[in-house]
């Protein structure tokens, strides 16, 4: 069981406390009630049952029958033992009192025990963990589903603090991405859709929302829910925790929490094959420090060169500069005096994108740029792509916006390194767009469009952004 030095009061008593928030560095009054916690140190305590035959170990009873397991355990809260199922030969059953009756669980073991979602190392450290969990929702299943009526989380100093943050990365973040009306300009033979008319686009907000990235983690020691400060429950895994900022709050409760993020560095392990708005919200950016510095080398020394994106550099050569940014971040060396041959920072620059969990163009958004590119009006295909390049979350839009610009640059080059659009969209297409599902079948029908979508994103980057 857990221990804890805090005074037993009464279950209606309220202590004032100091939670402290080590992430933000704060101290934090609050009212906490004691009572999810008081009834945990008053849950049964669990109780063996041994066989004394000792079949094959002294908890395993053998093949009895539920009637024979209840008359064993009858009287005795917290008694528990381990019989093999009769109704399912060869399976395990762990049989419980709890409440004046016998509870049976199939009983599984892949090097941990477990009945449920929760592993354990041994069977006793399971039925601890569920008779606290039985006794509290019990004893105060009113007090539970109440416990996310009130939340303090917005009213926490470290809330206020996000705010803040939110506000000042805004403030000197991009302008408003700018819906355009497409259309063809009559006294030109030309196809493609010409500039058009701006007008504004009141419904999408400029928002670096981030859901959190719970886990179920094990706490040590008592520990309160940073959501409804209420007591977290059980022997382990009593609630779940935001790898990217730290964030403690019941499983129940995560559900509630809102969308604001902010990642800390601290907890940011990589810069490659992390989340791309995780990265941006943690470095307290616009774009991703990898692709700005990594376009500002190129540009700097590589526009002229032949085959620019598409001839390859040395692979180890580019492992060694994506180390360099997940050990050093902004303080990678990049340049010429470290990497003389600009295709391995373009290449690296290409494994950072086809290397992100989540694309710059989303798994959510694919279908609809596929879709796009097959439409055969000009103005049509032109008028989806933009649509759903407004629908993207603001990191990806940003990062997809400074790309498309450099490429754009690119190709006025095109007479020295010879890159166009379609060059390049071939280059970047299946790394700017995967398929939710990974079916190479899949991938190899979309290739096309894939290309051509971001082919026509570059030529008309400065109408589509």
């Amino acid at each position: 069981m857990l221990h804890s030095t805090l005074y037993f009061l009464p279950l209606n008593c309220v202590l004032t406390t100091l939670l402290f928030g080590g992430k933000h560095g704060a101290f934090i009054n609050m009212h906490v009630s004691l009572t999810v916690y008081q009834l945990q140190q008053e849950a049964p305590r669990p109780k063996r049952i041994t066989c004394p035959q000792e079949v094959c170990a002294a908890l395993f009873h053998g093949v009895i029958s539920r009637d024979y397991a209840d008359e064993l355990l009858v009287g005795t809260e917290g008694a528990y033992l381990i019989r093999e199922s009769q109704r399912q030969p060869g399976t395990c059953t762990l049989a419980l009192r709890f409440g004046h009756q016998t509870l049976n669980y199939r009983l599984f073991y892949d090097g941990k025990h477990f009945v449920g979602e929760k592993r354990f190392e041994s069977v006793h450290d399971l039925v601890t963990d569920a008779l606290i969990t039985l006794y509290i929702e019990t004893k105060a299943a009113e007090y539970i589903a109440k416990m996310t009526t009130n939340p303090i989380y917005e009213h926490l100093g470290y809330t206020s603090l996000l705010k803040d943050k939110m506000v000042h990365r805004l403030s000197r973040g991009r302008t408003e991405p700018r819906r355009v009306t497409f259309q063809r300009d009559e006294k030109i033979s030309s196809p493609l859709v010409r500039r058009s008319a701006l007008k504004d686009m009141p419904e999408k907000q400029c928002s670096y929302e981030k859901i959190h990235n719970f886990k179920v983690h094990t706490f040590r020691g008592p520990h309160w829910c940073e959501y409804c400060a209420n007591f977290m429950w059980g022997l382990i895994a009593q609630g779940v925790r935001c790898s990217d900022c730290g964030l403690n709050v019941h499983k129940q409760c995560s559900k509630l929490v809102p969308s604001d993020c902010q990642p800390d560095l601290r907890r940011i392990k990589k810069v490659f094959s992390c989340d791309l708005t995780t990265l941006v919200k943690a470095h307290n950016a616009t774009r991703p420090m990898v692709v700005d510095m990594c376009i500002r080398e190129i540009e700097l020394r590589g526009m002229k060169s032949e085959g620019l994106y598409r001839v390859s550099g040395f692979s180890e050569h580019i492992e060694d500069v994506r180390l360099a940014f997940d050990r050093d971040g902004e303080k990678a060396d990049i340049s010429a005096s470290a990497y003389a041959d600009i295709n391995i920072i373009a290449g690296a620059l290409k494994l950072y994108f086809r290397d992100l969990p989540i694309p710059v163009i989303t798994f959510d958004l694919y279908s609809k740029f596929i879709q796009a590119a097959k439409l055969p009006n000009a103005e049509s295909r032109l008028e989806a792509i933009h649509e759903g390049l407004l629908q993207l979350p603001p990191a990806h839009y940003e990062t997809l916006r400074y790309l498309m610009a450099h490429l754009k640059r690119v190709t006025m080059f095109e007479k020295y390194n010879l890159m166009n659009a379609e060059n390049l969209g071939i280059v970047f297409g299946p790394t700017l767009m995967q398929p939710p599902e990974q079916n190479a079948l899949t991938t190899l029908n979309d290739m096309r469009q894939q290309k051509l979508v971001v082919q026509l994103i570059i030529e008309h980057e400065d109408v589509l952004f």
